[in-house]
C-alpha cells in the first residue's frame, strides 16, 4: 500500500538524519582531515530514500489512488498525465516533499564536492543542514503528511485548480524551490564557518558556486512564473507586485548582493561578517516566503494551505533559525577595520549591496505593511504598483549608472582616467533616447531617465566586450549578465511607456474603433475538451496604420472537477509587440467585457531575463574551471 510505504520511508529518513548528525558529531572529535566512509554512505542512502518517498507520492497521483487525502483533493481521473505528475508538487504537502528532496541533494553534493576544505567545516555544515531537514520532515509527518489516508476511499477526486494545469506551472515550482531551498546550504555553511573559524577567501570559494546555482534557478523560476501569470491570469503584464511574487523576489535581492560580496571576500579578504549576514538573511527570507504562502495571512492567487497551525509551525521554525543564527553571529563577531578606499572596486560592490538592500526593504515593507495594519486596526489596505514604481524606479536610474561604471574600477585604489569616455557614452545614450521619443511620440521624465540609464549600461557593456575581445581575455559571464540586465530594464521601460490598453463591452457583431485600431466581434463557438468546455470568441483586430489584420480567440473555460470558470487570454506575439485580448461575460447577458492591450517588447523582456540566467550559469562553469 502506497500510504504505508510513504510513511515508512519518511520515518526512515528522520532516523537517517539523526544518524548523520550523530556520526558527524563523533567524527569531529577524531584527528585527521578525513570524513568517515559511514557518513558518505548514510548521506547517499538518505538521498536515495527521500527520492523513493517522493516517487511513491508521484505513483499515487499517476494511479489515481484516492485513498490518500492529498491525491483526492488535488487530482482527478480525467486529468492529463502531465498534470497528474505535476499535481504531486502543486499542493502544500507535495511541495514540502520537494523542499526536503532539494535540502538533501544540496547536503549530499556539498559534502562530496568540497573535499579540499577542512573536515570540521564540512561536518558542521552537514549537521546544520540535517537539522533543517529534520525540521521539515517533522513538519511533514505531524502536520502536512501527503500519505494520510481517507476512509472509505472515494472513487473520484476533486481535481487540481485549473489555472495550475499548465506546462509552465509544472516546472515553475521545482525551479523556484532549487533557488529558495538551495540557499539553505550556504546558511548551514555560514553557521559552520562561524563555529570553526573557517573564513576569508577559502570560505568564499567553498560557497560561491552554490550561491550562483541557487541565484540562477531563482531567476529562472521567477521568469517562468511571470510568463505563466502573463498568459494565464489575464492581467496582461510581466509583474504585478503580488505579495507572493514579492516573496520570491526578496531572497533574489539578497543572493545578488551576496555573490557580489563574495568576489570582494575572495579577492581582498574583507567583508567576511557581511557575507555571513547575507548568507543567513537569504535563507531566512526564503523560509519567510514559505511561511507567508502557507500561513494564509496573504491574499493572493498564488497562495495555498490556509491553515493557522501550519503557519505557527513555520513561524516557530523561522524564529528558531533567526535567533540561533544571531546568537552565533554576535558571539563570534569581531570588529574589523577594513581599509577600503572610497574610489575602488570594493566600494562599488558595497554600493551594489546598498541598492539591493534598499530594494529588498522596500518590497518587504510593501508586502508586510498591509498585514500589520489589518492585525492592528482591522483595516484592509493593499500596496500596489504605484507605491513600488514611485519608490524603486528613481533609484534604479542611479543604480544603472553605478552598475556601468563599477566593473572598470580597479581594486584597492582607482584613478578616474576614463571620465571622457563615460561622458561620450552618456551623450550617445541621450541621442538614442531622443530618437526613440521623436519616432514614438511618447514622453515622461521618469521613463526617459530609465531608458537613458539602461542605454548607458548597455553601451558601456558593449565597449567592455570589444576591449576584452581585443585583449583575448575577458569576463564573459559578467559582461553577458550586465548587458542582459541593461536590456531587461530598457525593454521594461519601453513596454511601460508605449503600452496601450482599452476596456469595453461588446456583443457578437459589434465593432469598436479607438486610436489606430478597430476590433470586430465576429462570432462565438462552443467546444468540448477532455476535462473542460470552452466558449471561444472570434475577434478581428485591424491596425489601421500598419494595414494589418489579426484574429484572436480568447476563451472562457468551464471545468467540472473542480467546478471552476477561467478566462484564457488570446495573445499574438512577434518580436516587436504582443496583441493581448481577454473576454468575460457580463451577468449572463449577450454582452462580453473585452480587454485589449498592446504590449511592446514582451518577447525581449523574456529573452533578456533568460540571458541573465545564462550569464550566471557561465560564471558557475568559469569558477569550476578555475578551481
Amino acid at each position: 500500500m502506497l500510504s504505508n510505504l510513504g510513511n515508512i520511508l519518511l520515518f526512515i529518513n528522520v532516523f537517517l538524519s539523526v544518524l548523520i548528525i550523530y556520526f558527524a558529531s563523533q567524527n569531529i572529535k577524531t584527528s585527521g582531515n578525513s570524513i568517515s566512509e559511514t557518513i558518505y554512505q548514510t548521506t547517499l542512502l538518505q538521498t536515495t530514500l527521500i527520492f523513493g518517498c517522493f516517487f511513491t507520492l508521484v505513483a499515487a497521483f499517476i494511479t489515481s489512488d484516492f485513498s490518500l487525502i492529498n491525491v483526492f483533493e488535488n487530482s482527478h481521473t480525467s486529468k492529463p498525465l502531465l498534470y497528474k505528475i505535476s499535481g504531486s508538487w502543486g499542493n502544500h504537502e507535495g511541495s514540502l516533499m520537494l523542499w526536503v528532496i532539494i535540502l538533501t541533494i544540496f547536503s549530499f553534493f556539498f559534502l562530496i564536492n568540497n573535499k579540499t576544505h577542512p573536515k570540521n567545516y564540512r561536518l558542521f555544515t552537514l549537521i546544520f543542514q540535517n537539522i533543517i531537514i529534520l525540521g521539515f520532515l517533522s513538519f511533514i509527518l505531524f502536520n502536512s503528511n501527503p500519505f494520510t489516508l481517507i476512509s472509505p476511499a472515494p472513487k473520484e477526486g476533486l481535481g487540481l485548480n485549473p489555472i495550475l494545469q499548465d506546462p509552465a506551472l509544472a516546472i515553475h515550482p521545482p525551479l523556484l524551490y532549487i533557488g529558495f531551498v538551495g540557499s539553505s546550504i550556504y546558511f548551514s555553511a555560514a553557521m559552520a564557518s562561524l563555529i570553526t573559524n573557517y573564513s576569508e577567501k577559502f570560505f568564499a570559494k567553498s560557497i560561491k558556486n552554490w550561491v550562483l546555482i541557487s541565484w540562477v534557478f531563482q531567476t529562472l523560476g521567477i521568469l517562468v512564473g511571470s510568463i505563466w501569470a502573463y498568459y494565464e491570469l489575464g492581467w496582461g503584464g510581466f509583474w504585478f507586485w503580488d505579495p507572493v511574487e514579492n516573496a520570491s523576489l526578496l531572497p533574489w535581492f539578497a543572493m545578488t548582493a551576496l555573490f557580489h560580496s563574495l568576489i570582494v571576500l575572495e579577492k581582498r579578504n574583507v567583508l567576511y561578517f557581511w557575507v555571513i549576514i547575507l548568507c543567513l538573511l537569504t535563507f531566512v527570507l526564503s523560509v519567510t516566503g514559505t511561511f507567508l504562502v502557507r500561513s494564509g495571512i496573504l491574499n493572493s492567487v498564488h497562495t495555498f494551505a490556509n491553515d493557522p497551525n501550519r503557519g505557527i509551525y513555520m513561524l516557530s521554525f523561522l524564529c528558531l533559525m533567526i535567533f540561533s543564527s544571531l546568537f552565533l553571529l554576535f558571539k563570534k563577531y569581531r570588529k574589523n577595520n577594513y581599509n577600503i578606499n572610497f574610489n575602488s572596486k570594493e566600494t562599488y560592490v558595497l554600493i551594489n549591496n546598498w541598492f539591493m538592500l534598499f530594494y529588498l526593504l522596500t518590497v518587504l515593507i510593501g508586502t508586510l505593511y498591509p498585514i500589520f495594519t489589518d492585525a492592528l486596526t482591522e483595516n484592509k489596505i493593499s500596496v500596489g504598483p504605484p507605491f513600488y514604481n514611485t519608490v524603486i524606479i528613481p533609484v534604479v536610474v542611479i543604480f544603472l549608472f553605478f552598475m556601468a561604471i563599477g566593473p572598470n574600477v580597479k581594486w584597492i585604489k582607482n584613478k578616474f582616467d576614463n571620465l571622457i569616455s563615460l561622458i561620450i557614452i552618456f551623450i550617445l545614450a541621450l541621442i538614442i533616447n531622443f530618437i526613440i521619443v521623436y519616432f514614438f511620440k511618447s514622453f515622461t521624465i521618469l521613463s526617459n531617465l530609465i531608458i537613458i540609464s539602461s542605454l548607458f549600461l548597455i553601451i558601456s557593456s558593449l565597449i567592455d566586450l570589444k576591449k576584452s575581445l581585443e585583449k583575448s581575455k575577458f569576463d564573459l559571464a559578467r559582461i553577458i549578465s550586465h548587458l542582459s540586465f541593461g536590456f531587461l530594464i530598457l525593454f521594461i521601460g519601453l513596454n511601460h511607456n508605449f503600452s496601450l490598453e482599452e476596456d469595453f463591452n461588446m456583443k457578437v457583431g459589434d465593432t469598436k474603433s479607438f486610436n489606430n485600431y478597430e476590433i470586430k466581434f465576429k462570432k462565438l463557438e462552443v467546444k468540448n475538451f477532455k476535462n473542460y468546455k470552452s466558449l471561444i470568441g472570434d475577434l478581428e483586430i485591424k491596425d489601421k496604420k500598419m494595414s494589418q489584420i489579426k484574429t484572436l480567440n480568447p476563451e472562457i473555460r468551464i471545468y467540472e472537477s473542480p467546478s471552476t470558470l477561467t478566462y484564457e487570454a488570446a495573445i499574438k506575439t512577434n518580436i516587436i509587440k504582443d496583441y493581448y485580448l481577454t473576454m468575460s461575460n457580463i451577468d449572463r447577458s449577450d454582452f462580453y467585457n473585452i480587454k485589449f492591450q498592446k504590449k511592446p517588447m514582451m518577447f525581449w523582456i523574456w529573452v533578456s531575463c533568460m540571458v541573465l540566467a545564462i550569464g550566471g550559469f557561465l560564471r558557475v562553469f568559469q569558477n569550476a574551471k578555475s578551481n
